[in-house]
């Protein structure tokens, strides 16, 4: 079997992606998601495009998890650890929700009452000082069932130095503990910062009752008919896992679905010759943004998902903003008309739905401005109400701020646009990054009808539409690597690091991730291995990944004085200064093991040969831009490459909708994007 199939459940929107490997032929289709029973839109969606029997593999981008931790619908977990150090999931950093002021609330994920300390002690050197008590554990565990505890932590100071603790308090824990549901820090994050490791288990160990039966509900469900291939879930680094490792090690999959979609970004972006772009998935709910430099995603360490949420774990830098199709409009108390971040969901959804919703989104503006063909929506919806958003329009923002229909409408697009703009420059701009010099990538089903304005508004290059937008994730799901990472502190002066010694702790971590790859059962058209330290100058606290060039052969040269120049080059690169006088600490050694899988050949996806534009023109329409102006309509898909369409024009897909504006144009590269920009 040829055929592999990616699935991405959004709050709106689930996308699929189906590509042939054999012949190179592609489908794609987007169903309404199933909120709260994801499984169940997650069947719905693959019975659209084919049978579950005639595939080879499944790759799914899920926001099950974070969904649950943002709702606070996770597991109730209990928690073990040193006695002394109870509080600090609630301690945290010092933080505070409001940066200004006193206000605001925060409550951990594990309450106080179920958090339990025990008498151990494991030194900063790795020695144990005070072994555990199995007994003293197993009454802990017991405690904690007997509050309703269905999933259990296990934190103890210093366990990435040495994990015979937590793993004996494991052994006494499960001789008790009626499920798998058991997480020890030492497992989720082997490093050294209490809270940020603390916080990391916990979170796990929240989402475990929930996305593993999730997660096992599709495999049996698939299995039961017909699926014989491997199931493999994407992590918020981009890469993919197995199922089974996804429901021991959940919170990997923290924003999994929007960094499936920037793995694709990026490889289309590359494959079309823009390495340098600026991301901008508009879902239902959300606007999620990225920076691509020169090919690769920018990465993080660690990520806050709400106040006080924090997960590290190497992941694809997102930031994301409550502006999506579903983002609803309001007038506040102050007479402001404010555009998310509440959103109608895909329950009830936005007005034009006609399913109960009465606040007027984004969609709704755009549906009246004649920007949404009410008649053809995207996900196979039925035929959107025009008259039902105008209404909500008219009623929630057109007569508060004493404006015609057709204003209010387009001031809601101009808020959510300005919102959208904030974030694009978030993460251009105030990071020292010119938006001139990189493209837009707009996705999502939502993405094209924006991407005009906000290369304008922001003054990008261009925007580079995909051939698919609406289901982008879901390809970024068939195309992402399968990928391991491990991390080991060091803790020590750099001086003091033996290289002999960084080789065998390099060597080891590899030989821990390689089992990853040989037990998902997939063939890789190649494996290769990256090393990087984090680095710091003495009495600093934050630190600088550092990669370590291995070389062609793997043998790369570890001595102090090149590990030395390598720190200070990426040090000035980030800070634009470095510390000549001042010593060099090496805080951690991180390891990745990437199975790089088939890259699907772009070129399959262009236009056929022999369409042209005449035969790709619909119709007209009138479309709003400050007053109704005759439109062109075209079938996206079956402009040829080359076309070049002037706006205003509207280029119409079944995953997704592209405007193109007056004073803009947008051409049809070899690939089937769209190229799209000033007209001068």
């Amino acid at each position: 079997m040829s055929l592999m199939l990616g699935v991405d459940v959004g709050g709106t929107y689930t996308d699929l992606f189906l590509f042939d490997t054999a012949t190179g032929e592609a489908r794609v289709a987007k169903v309404a998601s199933t909120r709260g029973r994801e499984a169940d839109g997650f069947l719905a969606g693959i019975a659209t495009i084919t049978k579950p029997a005639a595939l080879s593999t499944i790759v799914h981008g899920t926001t099950v998890g974070t969904n649950a931790l943002l709702e606070g619908k996770g597991a109730v977990a209990g928690l073990i650890t040193t006695a002394g150090f109870r509080d600090v999931l609630a301690m945290r950093r010092r933080d505070r929700r409001q940066t200004w002021g006193l206000t605001g609330n925060f409550f951990p994920v594990i309450p106080r009452d179920r958090r339990i300390e025990v008498a151990e002690r494991t030194l900063a050197d790795g020695s144990i000082l005070q072994a555990v008590d199995p007994e003293e554990i197993a009454a802990a565990a017991r405690a904690l069932l007997a509050q309703g505890a269905t999933a259990l932590c296990i934190v103890f100071l210093h366990s990435y130095a040495n994990p015979a603790n937590e793993q004996a308090a494991l052994a006494a824990s499960r001789a008790v503990w009626p499920n798998e549901h058991v997480t020890i820090s030492s497992d989720i994050l082997p490093e050294i910062r209490e809270f940020e490791r603390t916080s990391t288990a916990a979170l796990n160990a929240v989402l475990q009752p929930v996305v593993g039966p999730y997660l096992n509900r599709l495999d049996t469900a698939l299995r039961q008919e017909g699926f014989g291939g491997g199931f493999l879930i994407v992590q918020s680094n981009g890469g993919v896992m197995d199922a089974a490792t996804a429901a021991r090690l959940p919170i990997r999959t923290a924003l999994s679905g929007p960094a499936a979609g920037v793995i694709a970004a990026a490889y289309i972006a590359v494959t079309a010759g823009y390495p340098d772009v600026i991301t901008g998935d508009v879902g239902g709910t959300s606007f999620d943004v990225s920076l691509i430099k020169s090919g690769a995603p920018a990465t993080s360490a660690q990520s806050t998902l709400d106040f006080g949420l924090v997960v590290r774990t190497p992941m694809i830098e997102i930031t994301t903003i409550g502006a999506g199709g579903g983002s609803i409009a309001r007038v506040d108390a102050a007479g402001l008309l404010q555009v998310g971040p509440q959103s109608a969901g895909s329950i009830p959804g936005p007005a034009c739905y006609g399913a109960g919703g009465e606040f007027p989104t984004v969609t709704d503006a755009n549906v009246v401005l004649g920007r949404i063909d009410a008649s053809r929506p995207i996900g196979n919806r039925p035929a959107l109400d025009t008259e039902a958003a105008a209404h909500a329009i008219e009623t929630h923002v057109a007569r508060p701020l004493d404006l015609g229909l057709m204003q209010a409408a387009e001031a809601i697009l101009r808020v959510a646009n300005a919102h959208m703009a904030g974030a694009l420059r978030l993460v251009s701009i105030e990071r020292g990054h010119d938006p001139k010099l990189f493209a837009f990538m707009p996705f999502g089903g939502g993405g094209g009808l924006h991407a005009g304005a906000l290369v304008r508004d922001v003054g990008l290059a261009c925007a580079l539409v995909p051939r698919y937008p609406g289901v982008t994730s879901a390809l970024g799901c068939v195309i992402a690597d399968m990928r391991h990472d491990r991390v080991r502190t060091l803790a020590r002066p750099l001086l003091d690091l033996d290289p002999t010694t960084l080789r065998t702790e390099m060597d080891a971590a590899i030989a821990l991730l390689a089992p990853l790859l040989d037990q998902s059962g997939l063939t890789f058209a190649d494996v290769r291995v990256e090393h990087a330290l984090d680095m710091h100058y003495q009495g600093q606290t934050h630190t600088v990944s550092v990669t370590l060039d291995l070389g062609a052969d793997g043998s790369g040269a570890f001595d102090h004085a090149t590990i030395q120049a390598a720190f200070v080059a990426t040090y000035a690169g980030a800070y634009g200064r470095v510390l000549p006088h001042v010593p060099v600490r090496v805080m951690n050694l991180r390891s990745t093991i990437i199975g790089a899988r088939p890259r699907i050949d772009l070129a399959s996806l262009a236009p056929a040969a022999g369409t042209t534009i005449e035969a790709a023109r619909r119709a007209d329409r009138r479309v709003w831009f400050g007053g109704w102006t005759d439109s062109a309509i075209y079938d996206r898909l079956a402009l040829p490459v080359g076309a070049v369409i002037h706006g205003p024009a509207v280029l119409e897909q079944p995953d997704a909708t592209t405007l193109v504006e007056p004073g803009q144009h947008a051409r049809v590269d070899r690939f089937g994007n769209l190229i799209l920009e000033a007209t001068r």
